[in-house]
């Protein structure tokens, strides 16, 4: 279990991390999330110790990183994954790890063969690409066999095999009992993935709920209407706290209503339905809507964006 209370980190006058608090608990993927500049990564180095905090405490399993003797055995973190020295194989990069900890040489291959690197292992690790870079942080994670995973962008330059790959091997770290926080910018993947959110926004505290209730937050109540009757039933349901848009001529969209009212209503009127969907807003969708006032860096607008580069043809 990952607990942050009041955590809070200035760098001179800029505020990274202001009086943040939240519980990652073990046994599920709790992903983090935050756009560019949020404080994620600031949030992740405080956790495992490589900055202090200005105000504020965190524990990993109820005590401070640094008081761990053995901290790999602990925490397992990713948080960049070309932090290696380049002159050396990825085996010797781990055994080199596994030597501070007395971890045994078989371990070392172990991982190697867990995350896919077997072919590579005694090649530099200054030569890979970003995704054998990726594999190579993830392996010296799992190396200490620990209880709390911190991940941050673990699927960067992964191909669609090792982003699959990842992702069942989150969920079988939590199925286990694990405590599993990762961040990631693919809201794709997240959906797939976690199971708990933690958001944060200039720093702040913006959510901390279930994807499914963040996502149903997003959503509100519009239900896609399909009917040879529509005229009928947009007349029917209309009024000062319900809107209904047509999209094609036998399909409605209807704002204010849960679908269940929408079917009596049908029912009672002899309306016949083909279709009545609930419309629900994709992660993606949900954390651009709730994060669109965090956003700290913004870029042109697609129309002004387009308009500028014709003008420069």
């Amino acid at each position: 279990m990952i607990e942050v209370r009041g955590l809070t980190k200035r760098y001179g006058e800029k505020i990274a991390v202001s009086d943040l608090s939240f519980t990652v608990q073990p046994g599920i993927v709790t992903g983090f999330l935050g756009p560019n500049g949020s404080g994620k990564s600031t949030t992740m180095r405080m956790i495992i110790g490589l900055d202090r905090p200005t105000a504020g405490s965190v524990t990993v399993d109820g005590r401070r990183y640094r008081d761990f003797a053995a901290p790999l055995t602990e925490v397992g973190a990713l948080l960049e994954a070309r932090a290696v020295h380049t002159g050396r194989s990825a085996f010797n990069h781990l055994l080199a790890l596994a030597q501070t900890h007395g971890i045994p040489r078989r371990r070392v291959d172990e991982v190697i063969d867990l995350v896919g690197l077997a072919e590579v292992a005694r090649k530099r690790a200054g030569g890979f690409s970003l995704g054998m870079g990726q594999r190579l942080g993830i392996a010296s994670a799992l190396l200490a066999d620990p209880s709390t995973f911190i991940l941050d962008e673990p699927v960067n330059g992964l191909d669609p095999e090792g982003i699959r790959w990842i992702r069942n091997l989150l969920k079988a770290l939590a199925a286990e009992g694990r405590t599993v926080f990762v961040s990631s910018h693919l809201m794709s993947e997240m959906a797939l993935t976690a199971e708990h959110l933690i958001v944060i926004g200039r720093g702040r505290l913006i959510a901390d709920t279930s994807v499914e209730e963040f996502v149903r937050r997003a959503s509100g109540t519009v239900v896609r209407v399909r009917t040879p009757q529509a005229s009928k039933l947009r007349d029917l349901l209309i009024s000062a706290d319900v809107t209904v848009t047509s999209v094609v001529s036998d399909t409605l969209e209807v704002t204010g209503l849960p679908s269940e009212r929408i079917g009596e209503a049908a029912a009672g009127a002899g309306v016949t339905l083909y279709e009545l969907t609930p419309q629900q807003a994709s992660l993606e969708e949900a954390f651009m809507d709730l994060t669109r006032d965090a956003v700290e860096f913004h870029g042109a607008a697609s129309a002004g964006a387009a308009a500028a580069l014709e003008g420069q043809v």
